[in-house]
């Protein structure tokens, strides 16, 4: 702080001593109306110091400040990055299977097209083009899809799947679970139509893909029941009650997806069943391999 000026002395105290020296009263007043014009030059030089000794103070304060926020933000940043990775690992525990399951299968694929239904779900895009679906969505959205179905009956259930990628998978679905499957053909009017020999009620209808099951989407919605729907990014969501994400094209991903789904409906319903290891549901198809066989012996000979 800078040292006062010292300050003169008042009106008063100049009257007082010009009485006790005999000064006039015309020298009297000149002198007062000079001290106080000094007077005021002292108070406005005094708080013009001051106001600058404040601002220096203030501009200091803020520095100061300004350091401390930045650090406590450091210190923040480093707890963030800690506690998402410690989030990271903790996701990668609490899932129904392995990350490196989904990755094997590629369930995590998509296609070049992203609906808006499914923009939501989509991590990133490759450089090729194609869409990346977020794996903890796909696992999270698994778990629901199977608690969804858990709470259907087998009877009032059906699965339509008719892309040829999903029919071993599917079968075995069927096989394990109790769950009526469609696969090669959908029968129109199944659902719908009362006249029909082979019609009867569902409660529930899963659908593999909402373009090529179109049909047996559009008979479940017409009689207003639910739709548990297997959703790829290029799929709109449209009429499904809930959703399960994935690669609904490959015939891996699509077994990954009816095993976890057989699994979890087995547990929840306390159904006795002598499920296949993943390896079966996410292999060849008996289809492929005898044809690779066939093909291999023709080379041979």
């Amino acid at each position: 702080m800078a040292k006062k000026k010292e300050k003169p002395e008042t009106p008063k105290e100049i009257i007082e001593d010009i009485e006790k020296s005999g000064v006039s009263e015309e020298v009297a007043k000149k002198e007062e109306k000079l001290d106080k014009k000094a007077t005021k030059k002292f108070e406005k030089e005094e708080k013009a110091e001051l106001t600058t000794e404040e601002e220096a103070f203030e501009k200091k304060k803020r520095e100061i400040i300004e350091k401390a926020k930045k650090f406590e933000e450091k210190l923040k940043e480093t707890k963030t990055e800690e506690l998402k990775e410690k989030i990271k690992i903790k996701k990668k525990g609490d899932m129904i299977i392995p990350l490196e399951e989904y990755i094997k299968a590629g369930i995590y694929l998509g296609t070049r097209v992203v609906t808006p239904n499914m923009k939501a779900f989509v991590y990133r895009r490759r450089a090729d083009g194609l869409a990346i679906f977020n794996t903890d969505l796909i696992d999270e959205q698994i778990v629901e899809g199977i608690k969804y179905l858990s709470g259907f009956a087998p009877e009032d259930v059906i699965l339509v799947c008719k892309r040829e990628a999903g029919w071993k998978a599917a079968g075995k679905f069927s096989e394990i679970t109790g769950i009526r499957v469609f696969t090669k053909k959908y029968p129109a009017g199944i659902l719908t139509n009362k006249q029909l020999p082979d019609f009867f009620e569902n409660e529930l209808t899963i659908i593999t893909d909402s373009w090529v099951d179109r049909n047996a989407l559009s008979d479940t919605l017409k009689v207003h029941k639910k739709v548990l729907m297997i959703c790829d990014t290029n799929n709109f969501s449209k009429g499904a009650d809930q959703i399960v994400l994935g690669n609904n094209k490959s015939s891996k991903s699509l077994g990954l997806i009816f095993y976890l789904l057989a699994n979890g409906y087995c547990k929840a319903r306390k159904i006795n069943a002598d499920i296949p290891d993943l390896e079966w549901w996410t292999g060849e198809s008996e289809g492929k391999i005898k044809k690779r066989e066939i093909l291999a012996e023709a080379g041979a000979k």
